[in-house]
């Protein structure tokens, strides 16, 4: 018997904006079908995406990578979050 394997996506993330006085982390994700600006404020832990067609696909997977990468992300830097769901 053999097994499928999972259907993934991959997310392209860069950081547009970072602010550590405000708490406040800014960026665009990108996948093949979509695209969102994000915000999240990272002292109180709250993520803003928009617009709102797809978001409930990438925010909670994007504010687990948020809440584990905040502090290591870069302005100006792209990263690549792995969804495992075919968008």
């Amino acid at each position: 018997m053999s097994s499928k394997p999972l259907p993934e996506t991959v997310a392209h993330i860069r950081v547009t904006h970072l602010s550590w006085q405000d708490g406040l982390l800014k960026g665009e994700i990108q996948t093949d079908v979509y695209q969102w600006q994000f915000q999240w404020h990272f002292r109180r832990r709250r993520l803003l995406v928009q617009p709102s067609l797809g978001r409930s696909l990438i925010y909670e997977p994007l504010g687990r990578f948020l809440e584990r990468s905040d502090y290591q992300l870069e302005p100006g830097s792209d990263y690549e979050l792995v969804l495992r769901a075919k968008l």
